[in-house]
């Protein structure tokens, strides 16, 4: 069965205007009755960086996970966010963005790779104190947009680098949407033999014409675990490509169903929420 994550939190980040707590509470308590294995559903970073996620404490002490499997992700981009979510016992996951990418990690958190691959060990150190588990986002994880080098060796030196650190799940990102096919069938079809203990995850950004060579790409190439985000919302505001949308969950889920593939998803509490999706998700 494959695993799938929707990402509320990356679906929001970027919108300019406010969403009140009470109507994220209330959306995100009903992806958690969907069944998806895991909810990307907020961020523990500057309220400067991202305002839209400022209420992410207050939102987590009102999500109802009694009755549910799908385990909670924050994103952190530094040890006080580390420390702030590892607080909450909801929050199984805390997601690190590391960049293979110069450019972008400077971009996305004003670190060098080398000051970030530093903040990662001393957040793992954090996140064991606390019982939480340190999920990795590849940024850039099939091309570079910013000229900075890029080739399969590099993505594996890092990705070696991660795993000798303890990380056991490593999500590769196509953060601003320009992945091919070709690239996503090389990554996956070098790194999953490569490491068979380790679970590799794609987090595709897309637009209508290419999500489903992204997807088959990915799956065929020995991927079961993907991120979305309903209606394919969102996008990444510190990449300086725009706002392309996320992989909407829905695609993968009729890629799946298409092929055959157990989601394990529960149809009617997710005709629910894409409902509530269009309420939802304002227009900027």
């Amino acid at each position: 069965m494959v695993k799938i994550i929707d990402c509320p939190r990356d679906a929001m980040q970027g919108l300019k205007t406010f969403i009140p707590t009470s109507k994220k509470i209330d959306y995100l308590n009903q992806l958690l009755k969907v069944g998806f294995d895991t909810l990307d559903f907020g961020s523990f970073v500057s309220p400067k960086a991202i305002p839209q996620l400022r209420d992410t404490a207050k939102v987590v002490e009102a999500l109802e996970i009694d009755n549910t499997d799908t385990k909670l992700l924050a994103i952190v981009a530094n040890e006080r966010g580390a420390r702030d979510a590892s607080e909450f016992d909801k929050i199984t996951y805390l997601g690190y963005p590391f960049s293979i990418s110069e450019t972008f990690q400077i971009k996305n958190t004003h670190s060098d790779m080398k000051e970030s691959m530093i903040k990662l060990d001393n957040i793992i150190n954090i996140a064991e104190k606390k019982n939480k588990k340190v999920v990795v986002h590849i940024a850039m994880g099939f091309g570079n947009p910013y000229n900075d080098e890029w080739n399969i060796d590099i993505v594996n030196n890092y990705v070696n680098k991660l795993i000798n650190n303890g990380i056991d799940t490593i999500i590769m990102s196509d953060t601003v949407g320009l992945s091919k096919k070709d690239t996503i069938s090389q990554v996956f079809e070098f790194l999953i033999p490569q490491y068979p203990d380790i679970e590799f995850g794609a987090h595709f950004h897309t637009n209508p014409n290419t999500w489903y060579e992204k997807i088959d790409a990915a799956y065929k190439a020995g991927c079961r675990r993907y991120d979305g985000a309903l209606k394919g919302f969102g996008g990444c505001p510190m990449s300086g490509y725009g706002l392309v949308g996320n992989m909407p969950t829905e695609n993968i889920i009729y890629y799946m169903d298409k092929i055959g593939e157990e989601t394990g998803l529960d149809k009617k509490e997710l005709n629910i929420a894409m409902q509530k999706a269009i309420d939802f998700f304002p227009e900027n």
